[in-house]
């Protein structure tokens, strides 16, 4: 490829880089601003564990506001991206900015979280995800990481590699990291109920009042490293294959 084209490329990505992150951090925005409407209504006094039980009307709301996030997520990369490597790359890079700034602005406006290690309620699907604050911001930078390179050697050689050993490695990592999130909560709730009653599937009445008694009691780093190190195992084996 000529030097002239694949420095054209490369200004066109950087401005694709630029306009996509002014749209994950405004979204990020949008997602504190909600954040801090709810915790007006059910946490006057600050948001801390237990957590409680918020309304029917509320919660399904919720649902639907989070996959609208995703919605919209999906919907910018499949605009800016070219490919469907392009498209995945896109949207784990404006995922991560997003999940960065949406704690960047609840601390501007809230002052919390208080510290990195500060609990947060992360997902509720299929079981609640909780962890320090610092574990989703690594995914994230993870993320935006995986998509620059992605991007970067996508731009240099269209022909670019990924390979079953990078996927393999971003789908465990995923798992174990997902496991990391929800193996406290899971444990804590299967004292007394059945999985099947957790994921809300059959008579969940008493197993969601049991839900609003839950404090987080320790997060599995080592569970979560491991996901991480595949993550960046994936990050260096896409660089190895395609830095020629």
């Amino acid at each position: 490829m000529e030097p002239e084209n694949v420095k054209q490329k490369m200004k066109n990505m950087v401005s694709k880089i630029i306009w996509v992150s002014i749209f994950a951090i405004a979204m990020g925005f949008l997602e504190s601003a909600v954040v801090v409407y709810i915790r007006a209504l059910y946490y006057p006094e600050g948001f801390m564990f237990p957590m409680k039980l918020i309304s029917n009307q509320i919660m399904i709301t919720e649902f639907f506001r989070e996959a609208a996030t995703m919605i919209m997520l999906i919907g910018i990369a499949v605009v800016t991206g070219r490919s469907a490597v392009e498209r995945f790359a896109w949207f784990i890079f404006s995922f991560g900015i997003w999940d960065v700034f949406y704690y960047v602005f609840l601390y501007a406006i809230l002052g919390w979280p208080q510290s990195l290690f500060t609990w947060d309620v992360l997902f509720f699907i299929p079981v609640t995800w909780v962890g320090p604050v610092m574990a989703p911001v690594i995914n994230s930078i993870t993320m935006i990481l995986l998509a620059l390179m992605i991007l970067y050697f996508k731009n240099k050689n269209s022909n670019i590699q990924i390979g079953k050993v990078v996927w393999t490695l971003l789908i465990l990592g995923s798992m174990i990291v997902i496991i990391s999130y929800t193996m406290d909560y899971v444990q804590f709730m299967t004292q007394k109920f059945s999985f099947l009653q957790i994921m809300g599937l059959g008579d969940t009445k008493a197993a969601f009042d049991y839900a609003t008694t839950y404090i987080p009691v320790s997060f599995n780093w080592w569970v979560f490293l491991c996901g991480v190190t595949m993550h960046f195992g994936a990050i260096f084996w896409l660089v190895r294959n395609n830095k020629g």
